[in-house]
């Protein structure tokens, strides 16, 4: 019941946060933006909107192979769990509610707990990986072209965002590769939950919670042999960032406009865009992710014309996952199964 009136609570902010942003963007240039809305051409949009799914498909492949029971786990349950997951992200703060969302979701496929938990672990590595590289390029790209203002505040932003993602890549990987890191953490958490008196038996806690870690990096070091699939991995997550990234070239393509934006530059400040949104405590990133668009595109597009393009560039990459996320999710017995 708690988590039933989370979601709500969620979602009703997510639809303020959005009729407020919406707003904003439309209160200067309502008739000029809705003008451009009206002459758009559908075939770059169905192109752009092929490009997401294309982003979806390629992250939930990479968990179908991980999993790696077909009789268990189908190509086209990985799809649905993955929608499923972008709707959890999509309405919650720092997009947290996916990983534990998908780790339920391969229990309900008989997949024991420490199992799917190393398989998610695994496969949000090699984003963090690809997410990082992605980063990097973006960051040098901008260093030697200069395409954004050299005293942007975002720009700062964006490379602490960068620093902070090759962190948590860091710390996902000695959790995944060192028992003996893992170990201490686990043991710094239960001193401090018994401190608090959070739990109430430290020692059948702490038990608990080694025999699970065991099992998980047995998991571990099995998978870890096999450097094909981190490579695989790595490579199929790069594919499919680049597939997101370049959404709003075709956006753009749709109003008509094939000059203003380039496939590197779309790339770039995609990249720069999306790492601004980490730092955004709301469901969807709302308000500081369109603002980061609106800012790093203007370098290249004005007017009533970015603001047409954050409208459905927006559409495209958050509302389509949000909603059939949650239709597929309302479909889904294997998810309402308790």
């Amino acid at each position: 019941m708690e988590k039933i009136k989370n979601l709500k609570r969620n979602t009703f902010v997510l639809i303020i946060i959005t009729i407020l942003v919406l707003y904003f963007v439309l209160k200067d240039d309502f008739n000029d933006i809705s003008n451009i809305l009206l002459k758009v051409d559908l075939k770059y949009i169905f192109i752009a909107v092929i490009f997401y799914f294309l982003y979806i498909a390629i992250r939930a492949y990479m968990i179908y192979i991980t999993v790696a029971n077909k009789k268990k786990f189908s190509l086209w349950e990985s799809i649905k769990h993955n929608m499923i997951t972008q709707f959890f992200n999509g309405i919650t703060p720092f997009s947290t509610g996916g990983q534990p969302m998908e780790i339920y979701m391969l229990t309900k496929h008989k997949i024991r707990t420490a199992r799917a938990t190393n398989i998610i672990l695994q496969n949000f590595l090699y984003y963090q990986i690809a997410l990082v590289i992605y980063g990097a390029f973006a960051v040098l790209y901008n260093y030697f072209f200069n395409i954004f203002p050299a005293d942007s505040l975002l720009k700062k932003l964006v490379i602490l965002g960068f620093l902070i993602n090759t962190i948590v890549c860091i710390i996902l990987f000695l959790i995944a590769c060192s028992e003996k890191f893992t170990k201490r953490c686990m043991k710094c958490i239960v001193f401090l939950l018994d401190k608090s008196n959070i739990i109430k038996n430290k020692e059948e806690t702490k038990n608990k919670w080694m025999n699970r870690l065991q099992e998980f990096h047995n998991n571990t070091k099995s998978i870890s042999k096999k450097v094909h699939m981190f490579v695989l991995g790595v490579s199929l997550n790069l594919i499919s960032l680049t597939c997101l990234y370049i959404i709003p070239l075709f956006v753009l393509y749709s109003f008509h406009d094939f000059t203003s934006l380039n496939f590197i530059n779309s790339i770039v400040t995609s990249a720069y865009v999306l790492l601004i949104g980490s730092f955004v405590p709301i469901p969807g990133a709302s308000g500081g992710i369109e603002y980061g668009f609106l800012h790093f595109f203007n370098n290249f597009i004005s007017g009533g014309m970015i603001v047409a393009v954050l409208l459905v560039w927006r559409i495209i990459t958050y509302y389509v996952g949000v909603v059939v996320g949650a239709i597929l999710l309302n479909f889904d017995k294997g998810v309402d199964d308790n």
